[in-house]
């Protein structure tokens, strides 16, 4: 993740890597580009205005909260902590700082999930009345020298993982939800994080939300379904670098027969080649920072809104 967000920066022409901060292995820091191994280095640095921070999710909230209490603004990539209580350290070392944090969900930035908003945001289909998630991909033994199968380190497995995503989108679309019943199981890899999430969410306009994570699923998947009054808009796949979860697919319902002989009779179809989420999420924040405008989508209050659900997902271990 840190070579993507380097890469991402790059291109941008209104901000300039000044440093990486790498203890481990990285790949090559480019010529002129300060290399440290201690962030302290950065942190003092009063040239730096912002720092972006790629680490195992053990080492996001405390070196978030030392960044922001050296007076930078700070990109933190996802999860917001590993728990409640290590973002509300972060929230609020942001709140005595007077500084810029956003959490990196980027998914929010994808073309279909944008053109998504927007028709959401349109009426044209009516409200949202459920949603359907699923997120998973394929594992093998190599993933358990990976830190993400720590617990300590992670935190969580597939859920915090990757299927955190899916529940930020649900917030996305629908705000906010009040009611999580929830199933976490293990029992294919036996590590001490989970393999499947199945859970299922309702607000209190009965919009309901089922999310399945998983790293069972022998191949990599993503599937968002979202039923309205008016129609339907489903996106299968997600465009990436690695292509593996295949081509980005929105198909959008137009319009219906009456029932009760219901079915969709035209359908729009678009495919999205390219992936510009990551300049999007970057951009939101330079735009934050250098205009002093709250941070309009993975700030905290979002991301107290996904942790609080993600807790009461937990609770069903």
């Amino acid at each position: 993740m840190g070579q993507i967000r380097y890469d991402t920066i790059q291109k941008l022409a209104s901000c300039r890597v000044a440093g990486v901060c790498e203890i481990g292995a990285g790949a090559p820091v480019p010529e002129g580009v300060l290399h440290a191994k201690d962030p302290q280095v950065f942190l003092e640095d009063p040239a730096i205005d912002a720092v972006v921070i790629c680490t195992p999710n053990d080492l996001l909230a405390p070196l978030t909260v030392k960044a922001l209490q050296a007076g930078k603004h700070v990109f933190c990539e996802k999860p917001p902590g590993r728990n409640m209580r290590e973002l509300n350290t972060m929230i609020e070392a942001e709140k005595s700082s007077g500084r810029k944090l956003m959490f990196g969900f980027n998914h929010r930035h994808h073309e279909s999930m944008l053109h998504t908003k927007k028709l959401i945001n349109s009426g044209e289909y009516g409200k949202i009345l459920w949603m359907r998630g699923r997120y998973g991909k394929s594992v093998d033994e190599k993933f358990f020298a990976n830190w993400r199968s720590k617990k300590a380190i992670a935190g969580g497995g597939i859920f915090l993982d990757q299927g955190i995503h899916m529940l930020d989108l649900f917030l996305m679309f629908c705000g906010d939800f009040d009611e999580v019943h929830a199933y976490v199981s293990n029992l294919y890899w036996k590590l001490d994080i989970e393999d499947n999430v199945f859970a299922i969410f309702r607000n209190k306009q009965g919009q309901v939300a089922s999310l399945h994570s998983t790293m069972t699923q022998w191949r990599h998947i993503f599937s968002l379904e979202i039923f309205l009054e008016r129609g339907y808009i489903t996106i299968n796949g997600l465009k990436t670098s690695s292509n593996t979860y295949g081509d980005e697919e929105m198909t959008i319902a137009q319009n219906r027969t009456m029932p009760p002989a219901a079915m969709w009779t035209q359908e729009e179809n678009i495919t999205f080649h390219t992936d510009y989420s990551w300049e999007k999420e970057m951009n939101v924040f330079i735009d934050s920072v250098r205009r002093q405008r709250p941070v309009p989508a993975g700030n905290t209050q979002d991301a107290l809104k996904l942790m609080r659900l993600v807790e009461q997902v937990y609770k069903n271990r």
